[in-house]
């Protein structure tokens, strides 16, 4: 939620054919909108109502056919571009493609928007798998800060699809076939919740069922993805007791997890890169991909 950036539509294509072979792309994919026809529930057709993907392919003869989708963190009012860009190019690295959501956010947009967005997000990389290159059962979601709590939602509330839609993106499942959470908000309940986050999603004053349906750690089931997650025990902003919750529920469901807390850090890191201790937070997430057939 902090060094926050808002996430832009002024993008450059990558040209395959202008770099060398081998080189890693770092310039931004056009975003794609993920309805044509506009978003249900938005309220105009400019930007903000227009939730998009940004497709990041690895360098050629290096995907593993695995994809993540990623939501980036920022209270659900803004996206952080260290959560979103640079992860998509780390991923991109191992071989895995990657899928840069930009959701609805607040003012203007609260839930459902952000959780129709996301599964709209994983519909539609599962739906074009075959033309992209992924395998449809290989498909990550990977949130960080408030997009951990979306990320978890999807984790939690995702559905099989519609079979009769005439739609081809609706027919597919939303399910992630493993889930990320990078200092998550997790849960809605006072005391443990992330309050900015609650308010642009849930509003001022949501009713305890609507609470209840959105503090994660209370829907995991034996169908949650294995999830892996990281946090710092001393985080000011998300406490901790985020991750730990959903890590009990998780064991509880018997669904495998994986889980690391720093002794000491502050919010919002991405990368970590140059921090001595938590910059070993991706290395050990690399690892869990390989152990999951995601990463090479």
């Amino acid at each position: 939620m902090n060094r926050v950036l808002y996430a832009t539509c002024s993008v450059v294509l990558s040209v395959v054919g202008s770099r060398p072979a081998g080189a890693q792309v770092t310039t931004r994919p056009v975003p794609m909108a993920l309805w044509l026809n506009g978003a249900p529930g938005a309220s105009g057709r400019d930007s903000a109502g227009v939730p998009t993907i940004a497709l990041y392919r690895p360098v050629a003869g290096t995907a593993t056919g695995a994809a993540v989708v990623i939501c980036p963190g920022g209270s659900y009012a803004l996206l952080a571009d260290h959560e979103g860009h640079t992860i998509a190019l780390w991923l991109n690295s191992l071989g895995v493609t990657a899928a840069v959501l930009k959701y609805r956010l607040a003012p203007r947009y609260h839930f459902p928007a952000p959780l129709l967005d996301v599964a709209r997000a994983i519909r539609t990389v599962r739906a074009r798998a075959t033309e992209w290159g992924i395998d449809p059962n290989r498909i990550g979601v990977m949130g960080f800060s408030a997009g951990g709590h979306l990320a978890s939602t999807i984790a939690t509330h995702f559905d099989a699809g519609d079979s009769s839609s005439a739609d081809p993106m609706e027919r597919v499942s939303s399910r992630p076939d493993i889930a990320v959470l990078a200092y998550p908000v997790i849960s809605m309940v006072d005391g443990i919740t992330h309050a900015g986050s609650r308010r642009n999603l849930l509003g001022d004053t949501p009713s305890a069922e609507l609470v209840a349906a959105l503090s994660n750690e209370k829907h995991v089931t034996p169908q949650t993805p294995p999830t892996f997650i990281f946090h710092t025990a001393n985080d000011p902003v998300v406490p901790v007791e985020n991750s730990l919750l959903f890590a009990a529920a998780l064991r509880a469901a018997n669904v495998p997890f994986e889980l690391h807390v720093f002794e000491r850090g502050p919010h919002g890191v991405g990368l970590a890169s140059g921090d001595p201790v938590l910059g070993a937070w991706p290395t050990l997430l690399h690892n869990w991909l390989r152990l999951r057939g995601f990463a090479r």
